[in-house]
């Protein structure tokens, strides 16, 4: 599939960054929803959703740009001494950005207009973190049509064949890895996957618990779900950037920080809300 969705004149646009835009708009709706449900004005997610997007963009071009992935793409060893493609994106569309990235510099944006705003900052995070995973599900499909974060061979039947332009490392002998016959894991595909199942449970937690929960939890939920997720996607991933220190990668290392971080605050705040005497406690359904 051509990477690129259309050019008018002088400017190209790249599936990656249409699809990309597609599910951050996803996002955007289902936040409005989420606002109604939790008695929020959803006008505000339009206003933020600038705000995310620019220092998303920049977080997530940051990941990348810092990394150090195997094979021969570009990191941190590239861009210092090709600092202008750091910026240039008409030279590939979006592609180059890390999702833990982006996260921070989304989480970053909502701090900074909650604050502006007077709004209540773990709310509002809640209120974004089952359409962000939406979002996530419907991004990854950019890099089907990029041809990139594949796994290794396979012979199972959703295995997804990838141009020898497309291959890195090994993958590049074509005697040994046939472009007619070689089929490879859709990484993309299994972590798209996990994130509409997180986005679904997301969604029935913050409706059926909806009167227990305080806020942050769905955000904290999501600080769990999708790194289990991406660390099991990892294993699968022989392009992924490591640490140099044992055999964990570099976002599974960040996964584990973020499921035990962030399971450890569900845990404890939810202990000392019981000790919290009947009506000093304001959750949701009290506003």
């Amino acid at each position: 599939m051509d990477p690129v969705a259309f050019s008018l004149g002088p400017f190209t646009v790249y599936w990656y960054g249409l699809i990309i835009v597609i599910g951050v708009l996803a996002a955007a709706f289902v936040a409005t929803g989420q606002a109604r449900l939790y008695g929020e004005n959803p006008d505000h997610v339009w206003d933020m959703l600038t705000w995310v997007l620019i220092l998303g963009i920049i977080g997530a071009r940051l990941y990348h740009v810092f990394s150090r992935p195997a094979g021969d793409f570009a990191g941190w060893d590239y861009y210092r001494q090709h600092p202008i493609d750091i910026i240039a994106f008409w030279r590939g569309g979006f592609r180059g950005l890390g999702i833990f990235g982006a996260v921070i510099g989304g989480v970053t944006a909502v701090g900074l207009y909650t604050w502006r705003k007077g709004l209540n900052f773990a709310r509002w995070l809640d209120i974004g973190a089952p359409g962000l995973l939406l979002a996530q599900a419907i991004g990854r499909f950019g890099n089907f049509v990029n041809q990139e974060l594949y796994g290794p061979p396979t012979n199972l039947p959703w295995g997804v064949k990838i141009d020898a332009a497309h291959r890195f490392g090994p993958y590049k002998d074509l005697v040994k890895y046939p472009v007619e016959t070689t089929r490879f894991h859709p990484t993309f595909f299994y972590e798209s996957a996990w994130n509409v199942i997180g986005f679904v449970l997301l969604l029935w937690i913050s409706r059926r618990f909806k009167e227990r929960l305080r806020p942050g939890d769905v955000m904290l939920l999501y600080g769990i779900w999708y790194p289990l997720g991406r660390f099991w996607v990892e294993m699968f991933r022989p392009d992924a950037w490591t640490l140099g220190v044992g055999s964990l990668t570099t976002a599974q290392f960040i996964s584990l920080v973020s499921i035990v971080v962030c399971t450890a605050v569900l845990v404890v705040r939810h202990r000392m809300s019981r000790r919290i005497p009947k009506g000093r406690f304001i959750s949701y359904g009290g506003r």
